[in-house]
């Protein structure tokens, strides 16, 4: 039986071996706390309470309403707010089921970036060059579970924000349709496209904390038979560079070998309409943020604010014409995929950059970094994002995707493909 309060000893310990880096991965982190409430699982287990997710380590992104706790969304305009006075429904999913919450994480403020950088808290290295991005926006959950601190980290995938550091980091990342998993309780950046999930390093673990996060959801058996899965063309493979083609390519021709089916399916309506998605995003976030603009002059990453402004250049009707446009998008994309068991294509477009290149080159790599994973959300669909291993040092990353409500599907095809996808050049 794992020791709950030894095993958090441990993490508390690798925390303190990371030095200053520690503080650009945690925006709030409390030994004494984590602890005490390490203890109390113990306790309940002795007790005789079965606890599905005992003994797992669960990193929170600062999103996530966590009572007592100040929800901040990484950003110091809300540093001050008041704590919260009840956990987010998927943190009292989390915590009714035995899993230790290890940590608040550092993000792209207001999660609107895919990069991972934040002026305010810094930001962290990827796990494997820390010169390099660590992905975001949900960056601190990602390192949290890289670093070997946390059993998974919960995230929140608006645009990528839970596969694209997962690519980056070498882990499994899943966004699961928009409403598999409740959002009560959590920082929105746009009610139509956040989406709540898991970061993990390996399968088996995303599949066990699904199942509390999505109350149940099971992974459906596999076929047993040849899978034929849509290989896209005129979109997310176009204009990749070679790193990520030549682990795509590998990973193609692993699952051929393993006798499955590829077949090319024109997607290219998905790139087309990608704006509809910095439409919709920019005006939910001026939404929110409206009354709180001058402030964010001074106390905002003026890259975020950019990008939430955008939506000053828009009508009331752009945005309903946005709306209507991607809802079409969302039939289209249902219909095209029927006859398919999932689409495949890198979870990137481009080698994750260095923390530099993106500083001196946001808007342009920011845009590349989070256009595969936003074609998904744009189609709101559901996705797995896995990583997969070719002959240099940093991992590649394969998603597989589906439409919304084929979270079984894709859960049990992940579990199906996976030794084959991760397999070494």
């Amino acid at each position: 039986m794992t020791d709950i309060v030894a095993k958090a000893k441990e993490a508390i310990a690798k925390v303190e071996g990371l030095g200053d880096e520690a503080g650009r991965i945690f925006t709030a982190f409390d030994p004494d706390r984590i602890l005490a409430d390490a203890s109390a699982l113990k306790a309940r287990r002795k007790a005789g309470e079965a606890m599905p997710l005992y003994g797992m380590l669960v990193s929170l992104k600062d999103l996530f309403d966590e009572e007592g706790h100040v929800t901040s969304a990484g950003s110091k305009l809300l540093k001050n707010a008041p704590p919260a006075k009840a956990d987010a429904a998927v943190v009292a999913r989390l915590k009714a089921a035995g899993a230790l919450c290890f940590g608040r994480t550092s993000m792209s403020e207001f999660a609107y970036s895919g990069v991972g950088l934040n002026p305010h808290y810094g930001t962290p290295g990827s796990a494997f060059d820390a010169s390099r991005i660590p992905g975001g926006s949900s960056s601190g959950a990602a390192l949290t579970v890289a670093h070997g601190l946390c059993d998974a980290g919960l995230g929140t995938d608006t645009g990528g924000s839970v596969r694209i550091p997962a690519a980056v980091n070498g882990l499994y990342g899943y966004k699961p349709s928009q409403g598999a998993v409740p959002r009560e309780g959590v920082h929105p950046l746009s009610d139509l496209l956040d989406s709540v999930g898991p970061l993990c390093a390996d399968l088996e673990r995303v599949l066990l904390f699904m199942r509390v996060l999505g109350d149940g959801l099971e992974p459906l058996q596999a076929p047993e038979r040849p899978l034929c899965l849509a290989v896209p063309v005129h979109a997310f493979v176009n204009d990749i560079d070679a790193f990520t083609r030549d682990h795509f390519m590998h990973a193609c021709d692993l699952l051929r070998q393993a006798g499955h089916e590829l077949a090319e399916l024109d997607l290219g309506f998905l790139p087309e309409a990608l704006g509809l998605n910095r439409v919709i995003i920019a005006s939910e976030a001026h939404a929110l943020y409206r009354d709180h603009l001058d402030e964010l002059e001074t106390v905002g990453d003026p890259r975020i604010l950019k990008r939430i402004r955008f939506a000053e250049t828009l009508s009331a009707r752009d945005l309903e014409d946005a709306r209507r446009k991607r809802a079409d998008v969302v039939r289209r994309f249902a219909d095209v995929m029927e006859g398919y068991d999932a689409l495949i294509a890198p979870t990137l477009a481009i080698m994750p950059p260095t923390i530099a290149e993106a500083n001196e080159n946001f808007d342009a790599v920011n845009a590349m970094m989070l256009r595969n994973c936003s074609l998904i959300n744009l189609a709101d669909g559901c996705a797995m994002a896995m990583p997969t291993k070719g002959n240099g040092v940093l991992p590649g990353s394969l998603m597989l995707a589906g439409r919304n409500g084929d979270d079984a599907r894709i859960l049990g095809l992940a579990k199906a493909l996976d030794k084959i996808v991760t397999a070494r050049a």
